[in-house]
């Protein structure tokens, strides 16, 4: 059994992942299972994935908003990934690590096939680890890109645009939108932010930050505006505000997905001028995907 710590970051490339990630698709359907337990604003979420081929992980993860405010990270948990061939606990992988590489990876693919290739503006939405991660995920696909962050405490996105020399504060969040190619959102709000109104052709939109049934990050007419595309349909339609509160509203239907990521022929571009919009949910199964991408990176190594 091999423990893997987030010194293995080094052997890990966001290209390679996000090929792994298309690569598991491929594969027999996952099988998952999810459990949801809250308190107030804290939640417990254990997931679990087989994936035939790939082998079995759970992941737990204990969510507090309230710890930002203690200086702690809000998100902590514990992954085990278990073997395809006999069932034994192979890695105990860092929580962090996997997180971070599994959700931002989990949006490059949808970046790489859904926005367009000559994408020069990307504006990051929330100041936190997801907006770090996506910066750095995105900079693989698009390298020559420009950033801009936005976030409701200026002090928080100035601090994050102080690591890179090529982000800057956004100040009007609605002018920032229509200058941007790619948006990509990690905020924990449970009322939209995004307004559709706002967004322009050509645009393409990846929503990361909303994981629960009372969090949305963009309003009905950014679903409107866009074809929509999710990662999984099974952790988003039921689980996910996003798409659960439109859907019970009546406002948008689960046809109005174009496709998740097993039906990854139909996850492209059909011209320069069309909105597109990818809802990252996560899952279990993307967890499996990445965390055996990282264990064969650090093997490989």
């Amino acid at each position: 059994m091999m423990f893997i710590g987030p010194e293995a970051e080094e052997k890990l490339d966001w290209i390679a992942l996000s090929d792994a990630i298309e690569a598991g698709h491929k594969m027999p359907r996952a099988e998952i299972g999810d459990t949801f337990l809250y308190r107030g604003d804290d939640t417990l979420l254990s997931r679990g994935a087989w994936i035939d081929g790939l082998g079995q992980l759970v992941k737990t993860a204990t969510i507090f908003p309230g710890n930002t405010e203690l200086g702690k990270p809000a998100i902590n948990g514990g992954v085990c990934l278990f073997s395809d061939k006999d069932g034994t606990l192979e890695a105990i992988i860092d929580f962090h690590l996997l997180t971070k590489w599994k959700t931002a990876g989990d949006s490059l693919l949808a970046a790489r096939k859904l926005a367009r290739p000559d994408a020069q503006n990307i504006l990051l939405i929330g100041a936190g680890n997801v907006a770090r991660s996506l910066r750095e995920a995105y900079a693989a696909a698009f390298p020559n890109a420009r950033y801009s962050i936005w976030n409701r405490s200026l002090v928080k996105a100035a601090k994050l645009a102080g690591e890179f020399s090529d982000m800057h504060v956004a100040r009007d969040l609605e002018e920032a939108v229509a200058e941007a190619d790619i948006i990509g959102t990690g905020t924990m709000t449970t009322q939209p932010i995004l307004s559709g109104k706002w967004l322009r052709p050509g645009q393409h939109i990846d929503l990361v930050g909303a994981y629960r049934p009372d969090m949305r990050e963009a309003d009905d007419d950014c679903l409107r505006r866009s074809r929509v595309f999710v990662d999984s349909r099974a952790t988003t339609f039921g689980h996910i505000g996003e798409l659960k509160i439109p859907l019970e509203d009546g406002v948008f239907f689960e046809s109005d997905v174009v496709a998740d990521y097993y039906e990854m022929e139909l996850f492209e571009r059909h011209s320069d001028d069309e909105i597109t919009l990818c809802k990252n949910g996560g899952g279990a199964h993307l967890d499996l995907m990445v965390a055996r991408y990282i264990l064969d990176a650090v093997r490989a190594r």
